[in-house]
């Protein structure tokens, strides 16, 4: 477990008494504004799912690029090794992913909320396990956000209509060993923040995740398999006016055995017409310090920003 990132049980929220429900709430909104992420425990994503998911995407990855590359179809399906790059860096991450959204598509949606997802011929089950997987995340993230909102002075389900037909996007992430060619200052993943709402990471196969704690020194976040990682993003730092910070942090390159990583980030997002308008109880004396934007249009921003649109 890393120092002083809070671990929290999510059955103390989903099975217990009133104190335990208004303690964990209590924890969550401590550790996003202390360090803007958590460790979960207890949660409702089954262990041996985890599994499945981890050796599928091996196995996923381990294939020819040019398979791959098939399965190629913008911010759905595969997107090649050394194509993203954090906001304001040239240098690409040392990294290739796979991402998924929602199913149900409906071509009339806005900003093309719900493209279509694309699914590998091999291997099989990718496409069974992945989807029990997001839903599974997108459960989690709607628990995570109900037991926030109390804390910024709203009702409990004033995140469920924003995300239940959200952009979220379910991202299974390979960094390859280390190639002796590597460019210099060439990471990984080079420091950066989420742009939507919360982000819940499944504990990677691998270190290397560091977040920048507060006093500016980067911190290891480590934590057992089993167990969910959920840092805020900034979307929900607009919403808040700062009240929950987004975190900066990065995935450094490997000091041990040159050997490959996975990684699986949900990134829980609103529906993209969701206005990011400052909440009142986030005002404070010196007002909004966000200019009004909608979900979709700082998804699309940031999307360019960072080289996975033109």
């Amino acid at each position: 477990m890393t120092d002083g990132v809070p671990t929290l049980s999510l059955a103390a929220y989903t099975s217990g008494d009133a104190d335990a429900r208004t303690a964990f709430s209590s924890e969550l909104m401590r550790g996003f504004q202390r360090y803007g992420f958590i460790i979960l425990e207890d949660h409702n994503v089954p262990v041996p799912l985890l599994d499945d998911a981890y050796r599928l995407a091996a196995e996923f990855f381990n294939q020819d690029v040019g398979v791959k590359c098939q399965y190629a179809r913008g911010l759905r399906g595969y997107t090649p090794f050394g194509t993203e790059h954090a906001k304001g860096r040239a240098i690409a991450d040392l990294k290739e992913f796979w991402q998924l959204g929602r199913e149900n598509y409906d071509p009339a949606a806005p900003d093309g909320d719900f493209a279509p997802n694309v699914w590998p011929e091999h291997p099989y089950a990718f496409e069974l396990v992945f989807k029990r997987l997001f839903a599974a995340l997108d459960e989690t993230g709607r628990l995570l956000l109900e037991a926030l909102a109390p804390h910024l002075d709203l009702p409990a389900d004033y995140f469920d209509p924003l995300v239940k037909d959200g952009t979220s996007i379910l991202r299974v992430l390979h960094y390859p060993p280390l190639a002796a060619d590597v460019p210099p200052g060439a990471v990984r993943a080079a420091a950066h923040e989420d742009i939507n709402f919360i982000t819940i990471l499944v504990a990677a196969k691998g270190k290397g995740l560091e977040l920048l704690d507060r006093d500016g020194t980067w911190l290891p976040v480590i934590t057992e398999p089993k167990n969910l990682i959920v840092d805020s993003g900034d979307m929900l730092a607009r919403l808040t006016n700062g009240v929950i910070p987004a975190t900066t942090h990065r995935v450094v390159n490997p000091d041990g055995p040159n050997v490959s990583r996975y990684s699986m980030p949900f990134f829980m997002h609103p529906r993209s017409d969701t206005p990011l308008d400052v909440l009142p109880s986030c005002l404070g004396e010196k007002g909004a310090l966000f200019e009004p934007i909608t979900a979709g249009a700082f998804l699309e921003e940031r999307l360019r920003e960072i080289g996975l649109k033109t």
